[in-house]
């Protein structure tokens, strides 16, 4: 198995991956870092990776002869590692894809990207999702995951190779939910972290995690994915851990902007990669074009590229029309007197 880049969350995958009896080759881009390999990663203190963890000087080392190969770059980060390992792939290689994107130009879920860029591999790729923190899962805290792919072979495959008594997989058929749902939590994270940055209070938090779901499962019914994933790990799992968990990166620049801080200010500072935010205009440009209603979407968007004030926002989502709750949670075929 190799695991690609060895970033925080790469590095985190091998703890469960090397406890389930596999042996993990990392690989990552800054020069000469296996021959100063202490087995672990500066950001995971006091993780000591056993010895079938092992790191490799490059990627066609870490690749070859790998039967399964779990990709964990940023988003932005998704096209220059596949393009990398290409030529180094077995033709039976299965893909994990571990990132929570949606392409900004594109519009592409990460498993389209990876088609585009490894069309022999197609119909061999696997999404790993869930409310994931990779500090927790490098200790080996209880973490629930969820591996998709339509073809349940595969997705039973990935699930008996990472799956351990302290890292429980499920599979799931729903590959474009499952990336979906963790794509769009981002955003929803950030909307999370404004309205607390505001000190909008817990029932505000409470009724934008609610709220944001419905919009997830509205653009997911949309794009052929089953509602029901957005109740499971990939959906309401990850996306009440990222709303209200310290260590998410998009609560935290969510409370920043909340607060008075730009997003690029933020991001400046910190250096930290917010999905959420290049999320945010992907997922609202998507629903534009599919004509799906994300109001939360929406005004995030226009916190973020259209310099709407925060409180503003929030103001105009509590003003909005009436709306029949059941209509769009479950669909029914209700014809209130009003504009929901």
């Amino acid at each position: 198995m190799a695991i690609l880049p060895a970033g925080v969350w790469g590095t985190a995958l091998a703890v469960p991956a090397s406890a389930a009896g596999r042996r993990v080759r990392l690989w990552r881009r800054t020069p000469g870092w296996a021959e100063s390999w202490d087995r672990g990663h500066p950001a995971l203190p006091g993780l000591k990776l056993p010895e079938n963890v092992v790191a490799c000087d490059s990627a066609q080392a870490a690749v070859s002869d790998a039967d399964l190969v779990i990709l964990s770059p940023a988003g932005a980060g998704l096209r220059p590692v596949c393009r990398l390992v290409r030529p180094h792939l077995r033709p039976d290689a299965v893909i994990v894809c571990a990132t929570k994107s949606i392409e900004p130009e594109t519009h592409l879920l990460v498993h389209q990207v990876v088609e585009e860029e490894l069309p022999g591999h197609r119909g061999r790729i696997v999404a790993l999702s869930g409310p994931n923190f990779a500090h927790e899962v490098a200790a080996g805290l209880p973490t629930g995951a969820v591996a998709a792919c339509p073809d349940l072979s595969l997705a039973d495959w990935v699930q008996q190779a990472l799956m351990t008594d302290r890292f429980r997989v499920y599979t799931n058929p729903d590959l474009v939910g499952v990336e979906l749902a963790g794509a769009l939590k981002n955003v929803i994270a950030l909307g999370a972290g404004i309205s607390d940055g505001l000190g909008m209070g817990d029932n505000a938090r409470a009724a934008l995690i609610t709220r944001g779901l419905v919009e997830m499962a509205r653009l997911g019914r949309a794009m052929g994915a089953n509602p029901l994933t957005f109740a499971g790990l990939a959906g309401m799992g990850d996306l009440v851990l990222s709303c209200t968990g310290d260590s998410s990166r998009n609560r935290r620049a969510g409370l920043a902007i909340g607060r008075g801080q730009s997003a690029e200010a933020f991001l400046a500072e910190t250096g930290l990669t917010v999905e959420g935010i290049t999320t945010a205009r992907a997922g609202w440009q998507l629903a534009q074009r599919l004509g799906v209603r994300m109001p939360i979407t929406e005004a995030i968007y226009q916190v973020l590229y259209e310099g709407l004030p925060p409180l503003t926002a929030m103001e105009r989502l509590m003003a909005r029309p009436r709306a029949h709750e059941l209509e769009e949670v479950a669909g029914a075929d209700l014809k209130p007197p009003f504009d929901p």
